[in-house]
């Protein structure tokens, strides 16, 4: 009840805020448009390179899929001897 009571009051307080001072909150809002575009841009460009990395990442497994088989194999033997060791 007290969250509910407190937004509300945030609500209002906000909407006299913008009217009080709305002029500076655009002004706010066109000085800060750019740095979100530039960080959002970069943001943006940096996960489509990983994607790309990841794509190439991918395909090179699916090319061998015998050799990751015998891989697997070779890993199973050596849990396999090292539980016997531990015994």
């Amino acid at each position: 009840m007290t969250a509910l009571m407190g937004g509300i009051i945030a609500i209002i307080l906000g909407v006299i805020g913008l009217y009080m001072w709305g002029g500076y909150f655009v002004k706010a809002l066109m000085a800060s448009l750019p740095i979100l575009f530039i960080l959002g841009g970069a943001l943006a460009t940096y996960l489509g390179m990983e994607e790309i990395k990841d794509k190439k990442a991918s395909e090179n497994v699916d090319e061998n899929p015998e050799d990751l088989k015998q891989e697997v194999e070779q890993l199973k033997e050596e849990i396999k001897t090292l539980k016997d060791d531990k015994k």
